[in-house]
């Protein structure tokens, strides 16, 4: 004791930050988002090449593997209670008339978009980049292949101008890309190229391909159309046939027509339409799917997985 008296140490403690109770509530959400694959083109008279096959749609995922060369994503911390926009694109479309056909359109989550896949090229000419590459056309002269976004898918293929000179010799078209591989790529021979092999994802617990290339369509002499890519890509159309449209919900690109031997018109294949799928714990929150949405729930041990197929609209969760 001093001759002061008695001292008392007084500590006082003063919090950087004190909860209010008013502070946002957060949910976490992986997803995958797949665009919709590009068309391959279609042709109005025989004219000796194959068409390129249309490119997938770009994939981004937080679950299993994303598209192209990108590293898996990372999961949206949303705020419940609040609008989150979502669009399922189309796929492209194609016919009879061979430049009538188009990239597919962008899927979107938040803020999380995916690029709509290229077109397959026509006769003569390069397809378009997107989140997988359209296939090249066959032709008298070397084509390049078209670019794919490199977190999202890969190129298409291209073709070297073996045969030059067209009837009856002219090449096959190429295939497009998807999200793991590049679309095949043409020379010599009868055969198209084959779509690159989309990825397997597992976010609704069990593993499902997505997002594979349209194969390029067939020379005009008694050529074999070239298959699609694993996960949805439609197959190119062999000498005198039709090609075939990617697989809805897949982002699948469509098949390129053939150079035909006769002067029917022959039709492309149209992309397959993407896919919004999101997961989260469902101890969490529950989800609601706006208007303008088409879109179902379903759960996957501690997850609720909720899948929508098609439209424009919001979705927001509660808890």
């Amino acid at each position: 004791m001093s001759r002061f008296g008695s001292r008392t140490r007084v500590s006082t403690y003063t919090s950087a930050w004190m909860p209010t109770g008013d502070e946002p509530q957060l949910i976490t959400v992986d997803y995958l988002v797949v665009a919709g694959g590009g068309a391959g083109p279609g042709t109005a008279f025989g004219d000796g090449y194959g068409k390129g096959g249309g490119g997938a749609g770009g994939l981004r995922s937080t679950v299993t593997a994303t598209g192209g060369t990108g590293a898996l994503e990372t999961p949206l911390s949303l705020t419940l209670n609040t609008n989150y926009t979502v669009t399922v694109g189309a796929g492209g479309s194609s016919s009879t008339t061979g430049a009538s056909n188009t990239n597919g359109s962008d899927s979107v989550f938040s803020s999380i978009t995916s690029t709509g896949g290229g077109k397959g090229g026509l006769s003569d000419g390069v397809g378009s980049s997107g989140g997988s590459g359209g296939g090249a056309g066959g032709s008298s002269s070397a084509k390049s292949s078209a670019s794919g976004n490199s977190n999202q898918g890969y190129a298409g293929g291209s073709t070297d101008g073996y045969g030059g000179g067209g009837f009856p010799n002219g090449t096959c078209g190429s295939g497009g890309g998807g999200a793991s591989a590049v679309g095949g790529s043409v020379g010599s021979g009868t055969t198209a190229g084959a779509g690159g092999a989309g990825r397997a994802v597992s976010i609704t617990g069990s593993s499902v391909t997505y997002a594979g290339g349209g194969g390029g369509g067939a020379t005009r002499v008694s050529g074999s159309g070239g298959a699609g890519g694993s996960g949805g890509g439609g197959t190119g159309a062999a000498t005198n046939g039709n090609a075939v449209a990617g697989t809805a919900n897949t982002g699948g690109g469509g098949g390129g027509a053939p150079g035909d031997n006769d002067t029917s018109a022959r039709s492309g294949g149209n992309g397959g339409s993407g896919v919004v799928i999101l997961r989260y714990l469902t101890s969490a929150g529950t989800i609601t799917i706006g208007a303008g949405l088409t879109g179902s729930t379903a759960t996957s041990g501690s997850y609720t997985v909720a899948t929508i197929t098609a439209g424009t609209g919001n979705v927001s969760w509660a808890a």
